[in-house]
C-alpha cells in the first residue's frame, strides 16, 4: 500500500490564493477539505496531513533571520488552527507542529511509513524543495505536486538541482531560500554549488583550496575563498535546511487509515456553508 503525506500549510497557501477563492475567511478550508477528499476518491486508503501549528520553530532560535510568519494574511493565519480541526473532523490524522515544522514532519512520517513492511511507497505531496532531501533512489519515497500532477522521484531531484538528494541541504546551504529567510553565500549561486557538490556531495568534503577541485567552475578561486570565509555561516544554513528525523508523528500505519468522518464533521460543514463536504465524505465513507 501507498501512504499519502499531504502539506497541509502549503495546500492552505495554494486554495487561499487560488483564483477561485471568492471567500478570503474561510475558501481555504474548504478547498484544502474538498482537495483531500479528492485524493481519496482517487484511491488513497492511508492519509495524514502535517501543518505548521506556529509559524515559528526551533529555527528561529538558530537565525534571527528565519521566517517568522509576519506579513501573512490575517484572514489566512485564522485557518491554520481551524484547517486542523476541519481535516481532524474529517477522519484524518493531522500532525500539528509547533516546535517543528510541517516539512520536518512529513520527512519523518515517510521514513517511518516505509519501515514498515506493508507499505510500497511514502507519497509527499508537495513540490517543496525542502522535501527532495528525502526522495530515496529506490523509489520507496517519492514527491508528487497535485497542483501540476507532477512526480517528482530521485532522477527528477537530480534533474531539477544537479545534485542528488542527499546533498539538497548542502546546496540550500549555499544558494540560500528567500522564502525561508536564509541567504546562503555570497557568490555561490545554483550552477556553481550543483557543479561543486555533484563532484564533492557535501559542504565539508569539498577543498578548501581550488586549486584542489577537479570540476571546472567559473570563479572558483573567489568561491573557495568565500565558503573558507563563511563555512560556519554555511554549516548553520545547511543545518537549517536539514529535515529533522525524529519530529513526532505516529505510532503505527494503522492511525493513518481513513475510515471516514466523524459525528462532528456535518456540523462543522455548516458551519462553514459547505454540506456537499459533509454528503461527499460520507458517500466515500460508505464505497
Amino acid at each position: 500500500m501507498d501512504v499519502h503525506l499531504v502539506d497541509g500549510t502549503y495546500e492552505l497557501f495554494r486554495y487561499h490564493y487560488g483564483p477561485n477563492n471568492r471567500d478570503p475567511r474561510h475558501g481555504a478550508t474548504r478547498g484544502v477539505l474538498w482537495s483531500l477528499f479528492d485524493l481519496v476518491a482517487d484511491g488513497a486508503t492511508h492519509v495524514a496531513i502535517a501543518t505548521d501549528h506556529v509559524i515559528e520553530s526551533f529555527r528561529n532560535d538558530l537565525y534571527d533571520g528565519y521566517k517568522d510568519g509576519s506579513g501573512i494574511d490575517p484572514d489566512l493565519l485564522a485557518q491554520f488552527p481551524e484547517v486542523e480541526e476541519a481535516m481532524g473532523a474529517a477522519g484524518f490524522t493531522v500532525f500539528a507542529m509547533v516546535d517543528y515544522e510541517a516539512d520536518d514532519a512529513l520527512a519523518a512520517a515517510a521514513a517511518k511509513a516505509i519501515a514498515d513492511p506493508r507499505v510500497d511507497r511514502a507519497v509527499i505531496c508537495t513540490p517543496d524543495k525542502d522535501l527532495g532531501q528525502s526522495v530515496r533512489r529506490d523509489g520507496r519515497i517519492v514527491q508528487y505536486d497535485r497542483r501540476k500532477a507532477q512526480w517528482i522521484d530521485h532522477e527528477a531531484v537530480v534533474d531539477k538541482f544537479g545534485v542528488a538528494p542527499e546533498s539538497i541541504a548542502d546546496y540550500l546551504g549555499l544558494v540560500g531560500d528567500s522564502a525561508d529567510g536564509f541567504p546562503g553565500l555570497p557568490g555561490w549561486g545554483a550552477k556553481s554549488s550543483a557543479t561543486v557538490l555533484a563532484r564533492y556531495g557535501h559542504i565539508e568534503q569539498i577543498p578548501a583550496s581550488s586549486e584542489d577541485w577537479d570540476v571546472e567552475v567559473r570563479g572558483a578561486a573567489k568561491l573557495a575563498a568565500t565558503l573558507h570565509e563563511h563555512l560556519d555561516d554555511a554549516l548553520l544554513f545547511r543545518r537549517i535546511a536539514t529535515v529533522v528525523l525524529d519530529a513526532p508523528t505516529f505510532e503505527s500505519v494503522d492511525e493513518l487509515e481513513w475510515r471516514g468522518p466523524t459525528a462532528d464533521f456535518a456540523a462543522l460543514c455548516r458551519e462553514l456553508n459547505a454540506p456537499g463536504l459533509a454528503e461527499r465524505a460520507e458517500q466515500l465513507a460508505a464505497r
